[in-house]
């Protein structure tokens, strides 16, 4: 969690310090303004993970208003979600692919393999990981949107993304981006600040 107002401005500090190419970066984009949507329960973070996944943000956003359309503009229950025929979720753009995920994902919270947002809370960052990636179709980068956007963990470094290892490859005038180990390991540096670094990287200029 967020622990004080002053967070942001530390960890940007901190990332400015690391070198001349990260203090042009973070006086180029300015002081982090990070975001998070902490109210969100587990359950409804993942879906809307998935609703998001390979797609751009516009194309997101309108599944989601689709999706949310059909119970009132209200995110659904789990119960409300599984009594929706297939054809009517396809309707709002999600693929057979994610039907079957989120299906999966309401069938978790019933049965208590998604968690609370209580007890995601008292959860380690890989216990998470570790547990929520037994659904079928949530990787690593899922549960660690889940982490970064609604549990506010602030050392999370999503190394499979692409924006992010790319960002890194321009701040660096790379000829490759790094692999998933390579960005892993440049990485620890960034601790324990992750998030916000990734929050950088996501916002390299092109």
């Amino acid at each position: 969690m967020l622990a004080s107002t002053n967070f942001l401005p530390k960890a940007s500090a901190y990332l400015a310090g690391l070198d001349a190419d990260w203090a042009h970066l973070i006086e180029t984009i300015g002081c982090c303004t990070f975001e998070a949507k902490p109210e969100r329960e587990p359950y409804e973070a993942l879906i809307r993970a998935v609703a998001y996944q390979q797609l751009h943000a516009k194309a997101g956003d309108a599944i989601i208003a689709r999706l949310l359309n059909l119970y009132g503009n209200t995110f659904p229950s789990p119960h409300q979600l599984l009594a929706t025929e297939l054809d009517t979720l396809r309707a709002c753009g999600f693929s057979a692919r994610k039907i079957d995920t989120i299906y999966g994902i309401a069938n978790g919270a019933l049965t208590g393999l998604v968690p609370t947002r209580n007890d995601a809370e008292s959860m380690t960052d890989e216990d998470l990981i570790t547990r929520l990636v037994k659904l079928k179709g949530i990787g690593r980068w899922t549960v660690e949107m889940l982490l970064i956007f609604t549990l506010e963990r602030m050392d999370i470094l999503p190394a499979d993304d692409f924006g992010i290892v790319e960002g890194f490859k321009r701040l660096k005038k790379l000829d490759a981006a790094p692999t998933r180990k390579e960005i892993t390991e440049i990485g620890k540096a960034w601790s324990p600040y992750r998030t916000i670094a990734s929050w950088y990287l996501w916002r390299v200029p092109k």
